[in-house]
């Protein structure tokens, strides 16, 4: 797949699973889950057009995002796949869904920002149009461990060592392009869509961000009916990093067993 950059973990021979990230991030962040928790499954976590070590080059829309991800899994010759997507890859895991939904096995949704208030979308846009940098890598990983204060042990670690960067200035920046995060918050405003009915789906909703409209809550339930699972942790937005072993342990058991619709408050 040329110009997106994939980090690989698990078993090569194990069902497959795609695992996005949401923006300023990038694939390696679900290195320690993967490694934790689905060793047996074959991990595919790739960085996202505009972040990490893919290509920076316009568009950065939902659309163009799926149309990356499904040449992906052409040329991976992987026909369907799990897909697990954060924050901003919950919208591209439910639109890949909805635009080809005879590729996914199941979805699950952590936490996903679609919907959100144009207003808020606005001012974090506007926001996200200066790039941090720092002085040093000591100094970025203050700023993590400040924005991460849940994040298990070594988070900020993985991140200076996988996400950090110097430019020609001598500054370290994150590596991801401003303009793509800027496009993101446009895309997160659009309408809610709801996956495709017969997508089994997990829907993670972390209480303490209130980040998941109740109308998607709506719009998954009228949608998925009986394929649809939601379970609340209580957690800010980062949650499979601020809490490790329960959000590992859900996408394992849930992947492996299946699930039903249910209700689960944690």
């Amino acid at each position: 797949m040329t110009g997106i950059n994939v980090s690989r973990y698990g078993d090569p021979a194990g069902p497959p699973v795609l695992a996005l990230h949401g923006i300023n991030g990038h694939g390696g962040r679900w290195r320690r889950l993967a490694e934790h928790h689905l060793p047996d499954h074959h991990v595919l976590a790739p960085d996202l057009r505009g972040h990490g070590r893919s290509t920076h080059d316009a568009p950065w829309h939902v659309d163009q995002h799926v149309t990356d991800l499904l040449a992906l899994l052409n040329t991976e010759d992987i026909p369907r796949t799990d897909i697990v997507g954060h924050s901003y890859g919950g919208i591209i895991a439910v639109h890949l869904a909805r635009t080809a939904p005879e590729r996914v096995r199941r979805l699950v949704l952590l936490d996903p920002a679609t919907g959100l208030d144009p207003a808020r979308a606005r001012q974090r846009a506007h926001e996200a149009c200066t790039q941090p940098s720092f002085a040093t890598p000591a100094d970025a990983r203050a700023d993590r461990a400040k924005s991460w204060p849940e994040a298990y042990a070594g988070a900020e670690d993985d991140e200076v060592a996988d996400h950090l960067h110097q430019d020609e200035d001598g500054r370290w920046r994150w590596r991801f392009e401003p303009a793509a995060v800027v496009t993101a918050f446009s895309e997160m405003a659009r309408p809610p869509l709801p996956p495709p009915p017969g997508v089994p789906t997990h829907l993670v909703i972390a209480t303490q961000a209130a980040m998941v409209r109740p109308t998607f809550v709506t719009a998954c339930r009228e949608s998925l009916g009986d394929d649809l699972t939601i379970t609340e942790i209580d957690a800010g937005h980062m949650l499979y990093l601020d809490r490790f072993e329960e959000s590992g342990t859900l996408l394992r058991e849930w992947l492996e067993e299946g699930g039903g619709n249910r209700t689960v408050f944690g």
